[in-house]
């Protein structure tokens, strides 16, 4: 019978040193591997140069590394690069670079599908295969860095939580995978460059404040009005608006750090004075920034990008309110890499 390895990056340090303890060798040689696994990134125990031949067939008995591989790359003409992430069972997900003049943005995924159902997003027509490992989140992080380096002469800069998936449906995962990118024993990148993005599960941002972590929050609104909402956002009607307004003021007074408000204007839907009206008011609840995104199709039509206008009265409500608005034009649409197009045509 073929006993199934295990998968070395789901032990912690501690667990490293044990391992060599009980088979005779030096508790350090863990802190060893386990800077060889998180700040080197190899992938394979062959590159672990400072640990003896011995030593690496002992760890190549009892166990393996499950890298992920990135299968296909695409190149937009404006310079984004979307991956497709092959994981160790098959299974593929998304992930994707952002260039500007100041920076390099990695969009990463979290879940293999999604467990929401936004009508207008590509990737929750897959529903949830399975969350991401920490691992597997960590490695779409090191892989982009790599490409950032290659083809833009700097490590990246920022990572968002906007790929595939709902990272507060893969809580444990992706703080796991956080810790280890702002570790000095992983990435060392400041917590301040990343940034969570949710569709809004209240009891899970609340546990985000209770746990204060130290990385930025990002909300997917789209509409102040509930029945608007449950209509393009169905989960909704379970985590209904004043449940998300309550723990978005309980995030605040705990951290005292704003929310980003990522929403879409379409046609017909939400471009109306009643839906502005609306979510200006909700946006005086708590200190906030709004980011408004140009709409991306994903070929059915139902949803289209609302008319110049209708965005110019967004702005101008929100800014007389005092509010902070940008409005973020679409990156790697040539490629189905923009916001809410991941998996369309993979």
């Amino acid at each position: 019978m073929t006993t199934l390895k295990k998968d070395i990056r789901a032990l912690t340090k501690e667990q490293l040193r044990e391992f060599f303890e009980k088979q005779g060798d030096k508790a350090f040689r863990g802190n060893q591997v386990y800077e060889w696994l998180w700040q080197k990134a190899a992938y394979s125990f062959e590159d672990m140069t400072n640990i003896s031949k011995e030593t690496r067939q002992i760890l190549e008995d009892h166990f393996v590394i499950n890298n992920v591989e990135i299968s296909t790359m695409q190149r937009s003409s404006d310079g984004t690069v979307k991956n497709a992430v092959k994981l160790h069972d098959g299974l593929i997900v998304e992930s994707v670079l952002i260039p500007t003049k100041t920076r390099t943005t990695a969009c990463v995924s979290s879940q293999v599908g999604c467990s929401l159902d936004c009508k207008f997003c590509a990737t929750a027509r897959l529903k949830r295969m399975r969350n991401l490992n920490p691992d597997e989140i960590y490695d779409q992080v090191v892989a982009i860095d790599k490409q950032s380096q290659l083809y833009f002469k700097r490590p990246l800069s920022n990572i968002v939580f906007m790929g595939m998936g709902e990272p507060l449906m893969n809580y444990n995962n992706v703080i796991k995978a956080i810790d280890k990118i702002t570790s000095p024993e992983g990435l060392g990148m400041s917590p301040k460059r990343i940034t969570v993005s949710t569709s809004g599960v209240p009891k899970m941002i609340k546990k985000m404040a209770d746990d204060a972590v130290k990385f930025n929050l990002a909300v997917s609104l789209h509409s102040a009005i509930d029945e608007v909402r449950t209509s393009i956002m169905p989960f909704n009607e379970t985590f209904p608006l004043e449940d998300l307004k309550e723990a978005l003021q309980y995030w605040y007074a705990k951290t005292e750090r704003q929310i980003s408000y990522e929403y879409v204007v379409w046609k017909g839907i939400n471009d109306s004075q009643k839906d502005i009206d609306a979510f200006v008011k909700f946006c005086k609840y708590v200190p906030c920034k709004v980011n408004i995104i140009e709409y991306n199709p994903i070929d059915d039509g139902q949803f289209q990008q609302a008319s110049g206008e209708a965005i110019q009265l967004y702005i101008q409500n929100l800014e007389k309110n005092r509010i902070v608005v940008n409005v973020r034009r679409s990156r790697g649409k040539d490629i189905d890499a923009a916001c809410g197009q991941l998996a369309n045509k993979s």
